[in-house]
């Protein structure tokens, strides 16, 4: 494992400064519009491309940094990838269980709760982890940090408000 990654994944600072082109993909991919045609077209198409190049293209195109979350179906046993925008705090991966701001969680977030033994990739480089959600202060502190990486999160926060708590897991090198 060398310095600037963790099991392969890239090391990503949520402060870091971030072109201005990079602001705008995420300005409008934060927007109730952007939201949908991501949901709809973008997430879809970006799974199969992932796959198809075997990690080395997305849909992000470096606006977002993403890795593909290999879990276990947590009814059906069965193995899932789902590409997901991340980020690193100290030597661990945290994945925001946002599901765009609707009133559920993500089927990612429950299959890594029954099953918190996974895989990170980015293209051919990645490695085992297991996940944890974080709770009370440290979850508080990682969803800032995950605002600060994209704003979108504070606005489905403000969609989920009174009906669900968005959930942070923190996945540690196995």
């Amino acid at each position: 494992m060398s310095d600037d990654t963790i099991q392969g994944i890239a090391r990503v600072d949520p402060r870091a400064h971030r072109p201005a082109w990079m602001r705008a993909g995420q300005w409008l991919a934060a927007t109730r519009a952007g939201v949908a045609i991501h949901r709809r077209v973008g997430a879809p198409l970006d799974a199969l491309l992932v796959r198809v190049t075997g990690g080395r293209a997305s849909l992000a195109m470096g606006a977002a940094p993403v890795v593909v979350l290999i879990s276990t179906g947590a009814r059906s046993g069965r193995r899932r990838e789902t590409v997901l925008q991340y980020f690193t705090d100290a030597d661990d991966v945290i994945l925001i269980a946002s599901n765009y701001g609707g009133p559920g969680h993500p089927s990612w977030y429950y299959n890594l709760k029954a099953h918190p033994e996974c895989q990170l990739q980015t293209g051919s480089r990645g490695g085992r982890f297991v996940a944890r959600e974080a709770y009370d202060a440290h979850r508080e502190r990682l969803f800032a940090l995950a605002v600060q990486l994209y704003r979108g999160y504070g606005s489905y926060a403000k969609r989920t408000q009174g009906t669900r708590r968005i959930r942070v897991l923190r996945l540690t090198p196995a």
